[in-house]
């Protein structure tokens, strides 16, 4: 690691007036190491976020359920579909959130062994892409974290421009986007896994189609 570089990287800028330091908060331009880890605090702050909505999602999941169980021993098999409906739906919201959790983890997992020059560049090309995918799929979800994900993912590209500014390195964003797929299509197994071992089926002959494929097969 260039003797420049260790400088950028591990310094702490001294005390600054405060209108300074609310710029900084908008754009943080200071060391690379401490903003790095400013922002894996947030990314794990996210998961946090998401762990108590897929809990939310969880428990009502549980409570229609029990509805649907209801409806079908009763064998009201019309209110049991409307149900198992509205239950899909809620299912494919908890994919969705569990996939961007597992998306994130692994996002702070190699944020977290980013210590070298030649890491910087190589590991947040990828780390921006997920979280710019996991945010476009938060939109309509959490529109919250779908801030905080876009603020995080400036501040990363805010790193590698000043990475880049002091080696020379550029981002190979062929590789880099690779990357991102890979690690989304690794969270999007793994999440499909857990669905499954997570939630009972439904009863034989409760049909659900999620409200947006049922639109779309009635118009078809």
């Amino acid at each position: 690691m260039s003797e420049r570089f260790a400088k950028k990287w591990e310094e702490r800028s001294p005390e600054r007036p405060l209108t300074e330091r609310i710029k900084e908060a908008v754009r943080p331009p200071g060391p690379l190491k401490p903003r790095l880890d400013m922002a894996i605090r947030r990314i794990e702050l996210q998961i946090q976020k998401l762990d108590q909505a897929s809990e939310r999602f969880s428990q009502r999941d549980k409570s229609i359920f029990a509805r649907i169980v209801d409806a079908y021993t009763k064998h009201d098999m019309a209110r049991a579909n409307v149900f198992a409906n509205e239950l899909a739906e809620i299912r494919k919201m908890e994919k969705m959130i569990m996939h961007a959790r597992l998306a994130l983890e692994q996002i702070v997992l190699r944020l977290r062994t980013v210590s070298e020059l030649g890491d910087v560049v190589s590991t947040l090309g990828p780390a921006i892409s997920v979280l710019r995918a996991v945010q476009t799929g938060m939109a309509g979800i959490f529109p919250e974290a779908e801030r905080e994900l876009g603020q995080i993912s400036n501040l990363l590209s805010g790193i590698i421009v000043e990475a880049g500014q002091t080696t020379g390195l550029t981002i190979n964003f062929e590789t880099a986007n690779e990357d991102a797929q890979k690690i989304l299509a690794e969270a999007a197994a793994v999440a499909e896994q857990k669905i499954k071992e997570k939630f009972p089926e439904l009863p034989a002959g409760v049909s659900s189609i999620p409200l947006g494929e049922r639109s779309m097969t009635e118009t078809s």
